[in-house]
């Protein structure tokens, strides 16, 4: 251990900004190993799509809560931040430091700030609700939250609809509105959390994301959307390269436009990825263009 409190660095920043070759850099060099914040990485069969670390970053170093999941299992910000913190204090106790990777905004803040004591949801009420909005599909959901919780329909994101049904089934188990059981208070971790935000142009950083979608077709994005679409009502595959890969499938889109299709709305995630990053003024922003950004981290440690 160097001669610093135990420290978990965290590193986000907006989709295809080089997080994850950072981390590897880092936590290579601090003899430590990864957190994966990422909420569709966690699932197995989707590596291409996900951009999941590669066989190659995974040797050099270890990743955690990566390629673990079945596609139809249920998982939450809040497991994540139970399943995450454990891993995390047993690598401070051995290593002194950890790293985390992701840009999933919800899991970064709820290792990070914490996040609500919700109650735990029964098994019979989750499958319940997942067989009802299977069959009657995401504007049921989206009518059912108006109903519940104004309130909080009118603020939730109306597109991320695991988060529209996690507030569903919240309701349903405690009888109460979701507006009403947030709290957004904020707790004090018992260690040292060293946060960094990767930033770039924006020329540049979609340049860069219109040259990952390329490469993603190029290595069998096609493929490994075809070997999910029979899957394609789970939530887990609810997301950016999948969707309008589908829709091509389903003869809604050309392959043309499905692709570009994928590299605008990877564009649009991205930066709704940067203004979320704004709100929080805790962060060190580092230029993607400057040389060994990694020894600059250990420098802050």
């Amino acid at each position: 251990m160097g001669s610093y409190p135990p420290t978990l660095i965290v590193i986000t920043g907006p989709t295809a900004s080089g997080k994850s070759a950072l981390a590897v850099d880092v936590a290579e060099r601090l003899h430590t190993e990864i957190i994966s914040a990422d909420s569709r990485q966690i699932y197995q069969g989707i590596p291409i799509v996900t951009a999941m670390p590669t066989p190659e970053e995974r040797r050099r170093v270890p990743h955690h809560l990566v390629d673990m999941l079945p596609l139809d299992a249920y998982y939450s910000a809040s497991e994540f931040e139970q399943e995450a913190l454990s891993i995390i204090r047993r690598l401070l106790a051995d290593r002194g430091v950890a790293v985390v990777c992701g840009g999933s905004m919800m899991y970064v803040d709820a290792l990070c700030n914490g996040i609500d004591d919700l109650p735990t949801v029964p098994d019979h009420i989750r499958s319940g609700l997942k067989e009802e909005h299977e069959a009657r599909g995401d504007e049921w959901l989206l009518d059912t939250l108006s109903r519940l919780d104004p309130e909080y329909f009118r603020i939730v994101d109306r597109c991320n609809i695991k988060r529209v049904f996690h507030a569903v089934e919240i309701i349903r188990a405690s009888g109460e509105k979701y507006s009403r059981l947030r709290t957004g208070q904020r707790v004090t971790r018992d260690f040292r959390i060293l946060k960094i935000c990767l930033d770039a142009p924006r020329e540049l950083l979609f340049d860069r994301i219109n040259r990952r979608v390329d490469l993603m077709v190029e290595t069998g994005l096609e493929e490994e959307a075809r070997s999910v679409y029979h899957l394609r009502h789970l939530n887990s595959l609810n997301t950016v390269g999948l969707k309008e890969m589908f829709a091509m499938f389903s003869g809604e889109m050309t392959p043309d436009v499905a692709i570009e299709r994928i590299k605008k709305n990877t564009r649009v995630y991205a930066k709704k990825q940067i203004t979320w990053r704004k709100r929080d003024t805790d962060y060190s922003h580092l230029d993607i263009r400057q040389p060994d950004n990694a020894q600059k981290i250990i420098d802050m440690l």
